[in-house]
């Protein structure tokens, strides 16, 4: 019978399998190092990407911190320019009651009545004269009371007096200017013209 020794041969297969898990071995080393490389870039270019947005972000913060500082200062002005123009139109309004305060005066002040002095402190107008009777006063109170410029007349004082050797009543009486609605309404129609 002839022997056959098959050994070598069996040691070739075993050495070219050893080879060939060798080489897989490194194979796989070799992909998981290049996987962990690639995730390691792309996670450092998604960072990279991350920090270039935070600062994009952050400089354009900054631009509206800016412009809303700069809106505050134009609310700031307007305020104050809102302000202006009421304490404007205040006055626009209100600068024809003096004449009117005088006008009503002339007209209301009945025979025997002199005024020395007026005084105004706001709406409130302060009264003071002469007059030959009580009854005098009496009359300029109610009139005033009719008056649509004026309103709610209130005597301080009454006392005898001697004005150029006559006998008359010193009185003293504050009365309150108002505005009258028919002269607003007229002056809504005229666009705010008197």
């Amino acid at each position: 019978m002839i022997r056959i020794n098959l050994l070598p041969h069996r040691e070739v297969k075993r050495a070219a399998r050893q080879r060939q898990f060798t080489l897989l071995l490194g194979s796989v080393a070799l992909l998981g190092i290049a996987v962990v490389v690639l995730g390691y870039l792309a996670l450092d270019a998604r960072l990279n990407t991350q920090t270039d947005r935070n600062a994009y972000l952050k400089t354009e913060i900054a631009k509206l911190d800016k412009d809303i500082a700069a809106i505050k200062g134009l609310k700031e002005q307007t305020r104050a320019l809102l302000a202006r123009k009421q304490a404007v139109e205040t006055l626009q309004t209100n600068r024809s009651n003096e004449v009117h305060l005088l006008d009503q005066l002339v007209r209301l002040l009945p025979e025997g009545l002199y005024l020395k002095s007026i005084k105004q402190t706001g709406s409130t107008i302060n009264l003071q004269g002469y007059a030959q009777s009580s009854a005098r006063v009496s009359s300029l109170m109610r009139n005033l009371e009719a008056s649509p410029w004026l309103e709610s007349p209130t005597l301080i004082e009454i006392h005898a007096a001697t004005v150029q050797g006559l006998r008359a009543n010193e009185f003293n009486l504050n009365v309150q200017q108002k505005q009258p609605q028919g002269s607003l309404d007229d002056k809504a129609k005229n666009g705010g013209k008197p």
